[in-house]
């Protein structure tokens, strides 16, 4: 099968060929550290953990980069709202980044650049961009020459006009062009500043980019991710600056999700409607708020409310009962009395329907890594594993390691697919402990006992009055081959 994705630079999907064999070279945006992540940032977040995940997955060694931004003004403005140094401001928030991303089960990249501590790359860059003729110094500001760059504007797709009338050019005299772009900005009064070769400053927020991923990744990486917030000007100027510098391609596919609405508005903190992740996960799982910013393919938007959260909540669920019933059937002691007996086809061909979920899910995977749709798939496994217990308890089957067997490769091909959009077993079944934690887990184990002894003396009538009780109270039971269960509706 072959992976195709739908690279920004194109303009199209491209079948995904690796600079090097079975190596992936990939960088993506990371926050500026001046707040906590808003729901915004989560999505680009999950999604190319999810790809990092699939490409591990298809057997590709990963090398995976992924940047803080901790020199920018919005830290120094806040700094000083705050009374603290903007480094040690922006390191605060790099720890409550990582505090976000854990509880999301985001895996850590190989390397978390910061660029406090890449301004010997970043300068080197400036300079030779001087020396290249591709930018310019004025009274200690560096500006890159846009005009000396033929091809700028060829990510997002914009004619130079374009670019004029549409963007939100800063008013400079000194520049060449209203369109050039600052790569190094001299000191201001009360501001941290580095010394270079142009006087004291620090550098412009497209440069860090460039220098941190080619310092790491060297030019021509495979893959450069982000939201679609950052096409232009963040990745445009990358482009240009990049190329300009090494001479050749920067990256070979450029990937970029789309962005959150709120009624269908972009969530943006200029309009007051962002949602800080933080306050997310006081109100739901951190479980299903991950499961719910991939139940969207990520080009797409992603709408935002609490009904939707309620749904994935309620599809994870689903989930995460089969995996509680496949383990209690795997744990059931194997009798011998059953052996060589033939079996239902609901039991037998678990194992062919397990391998066609899984190609399923590879092809959803392959298609530009469409997430909702793999998703999709684990719904139909689910299903089939759930129809072939329900078969074994109704006909009283005796369990045999052949009635196992299709069990087991279910199980190990669930929990494997699972892993791969960061949905392991463990971490979604903390979801359930949490939910069992806001109810009165004493009063509902009470009545469910009180169920199962009418059930024994065959009170159906107070059997159904019980379970009509829990349903009132929101809770569902289940009767599995080891007894009754019960979840939240």
């Amino acid at each position: 099968m072959t992976l195709r994705v739908n690279n920004t630079l194109a303009r199209q999907k491209e079948e995904f060929i690796s600079r090097e064999p079975g190596k992936v070279g990939m960088y993506v945006c990371g926050p500026t550290t001046y707040n906590y992540i808003h729901l915004g940032n989560a999505r680009p977040i999950v999604l190319f953990d999810a790809v990092r995940r699939y490409l591990q997955y298809r057997g590709c060694q990963v090398t995976y980069v992924q940047n803080f931004t901790d020199i920018d003004d919005k830290i120094i403005n806040r700094a000083r709202e705050e009374g603290d140094d903007p480094i040690r401001l922006a390191e605060r928030y790099v720890n409550e980044y990582f505090q976000d991303a854990d509880a999301l089960n985001v895996l850590r990249a190989d390397i978390h650049p910061r660029v406090s501590q890449h301004l010997p790359e970043i300068i080197e860059m400036v300079s030779t961009l001087i020396e290249k003729g591709f930018a310019y110094e004025v009274e200690g500001d560096v500006y890159f020459n846009v005009d000396s760059f033929g091809d700028y504007g060829k990510l997002s797709g914009r004619s130079r006009e374009e670019i004029l009338v549409g963007a939100r050019v800063e008013v400079d005299e000194r520049k060449k062009n209203p369109m050039d772009f600052a790569l190094w900005k001299a000191a201001k009064p009360g501001e941290p500043a580095w010394e270079s070769p142009w006087g004291p400053g620090r550098p412009g927020w497209h440069i860090e980019c460039s220098a941190m991923s080619m310092k790491y990744l060297g030019a021509g990486f495979d893959i450069h991710g982000g939201g679609s917030d950052l096409i232009f000007p963040h990745h445009e100027n990358e482009v240009a600056q990049s190329e300009a510098y090494a001479g050749k391609g920067f990256v070979r596919y450029w990937l970029h999700n789309g962005f959150i609405t709120v009624n269908q508005e972009k969530m943006s903190k200029s309009l007051g409607n962002f949602f800080l992740v933080r306050d997310i996960l006081k109100s739901f799982p951190p479980q299903v708020v991950r499961f719910y910013l991939l139940s969207t393919h990520y080009r797409s938007p992603l709408d935002f409310d609490d009904g939707k959260l309620q749904m994935s909540r309620r599809g994870l669920e689903r989930l995460v009962t089969t995996l509680d019933l496949l383990d209690e059937v795997l744990s059931r002691e194997v009798s011998t009395a059953g052996a060589g007996a033939s079996l239902p086809e609901e039991i037998s061909g678990l194992g062919q329907k397990t391998a066609a979920v899984e190609t399923a899910f590879v092809e959803a995977m392959d298609d530009d890594f469409n997430t909702a749709l793999a998703i999709a798939s684990l719904f139909d496994l689910s299903r089939e594993i759930n129809t072939a217990i329900n078969t074994l308890v109704r006909q009283g089957i005796d369990v045999t390691e052949a009635v196992l067997a299709p069990f087991r490769q279910a199980s190990v091909v669930f929990q494997r697919l699972l892993e791969v959009l960061g949905l392991d077993a463990d971490f979604i079944r903390g979801a359930r402990g949490r939910e069992e934690s806001e109810v009165d887990v004493v009063l509902i184990e009470s009545l469910i006992e009180e169920r199962q002894q009418a059930r024994k003396n065959k009170d159906w009538k107070a059997a159904d009055g019980i379970r009509d009780r829990l349903k009132s109270m929101g809770i569902v039971l289940e009767d599995s081959p080891t007894g009754t269960r019960w979840k939240r509706e």
